[in-house]
């Protein structure tokens, strides 16, 4: 499944979120990423309708076993790409923002021949 940046940013802040609090709610995604209540709840409407989170009546957000694995494949890329850029000498706030902008661009298969290579390291 093909989705757009913004949703894979957001299928990984409520992975990030998941393991930092009880609950994920929408007004803890606007607070962690600095978007609108408003954006925040077009976007959560938009990954409910792809089957990627399901929201429980309460306004709890939970990543469904797809958004689980886009979630995890994107904050992967993100981590791997961000200690390499760290450990080659980048600032770590530059490093960071690379990451997120690497993380989505790259191939499957990009990724992987990358991945290998850095774990030889």
């Amino acid at each position: 499944m093909q989705i757009q940046q913004s949703s894979e940013d957001y299928l990984e802040t409520i992975l990030i979120l998941s393991k930092k609090l009880p609950v994920v709610r929408a007004v803890d995604i606007a607070i962690e990423t600095g978007h609108k209540n408003s954006s925040i709840s077009v976007a959560m409407k938009k990954l409910r309708s792809l089957d990627l989170i399901t929201v429980t009546d309460a306004g709890f957000i939970y990543l469904t076993e797809e958004g689980s694995k886009i979630a995890n494949n994107i904050y992967e890329r993100h981590t791997l790409f961000t200690e390499w850029l760290i450990r080659i000498g980048v600032n770590p706030k530059t490093a960071e923002e690379d990451a997120c902008q690497i993380e989505h661009a790259i191939s499957d298969e990009s990724f992987a021949a990358i991945k290998k290579y850095i774990k030889k390291k």
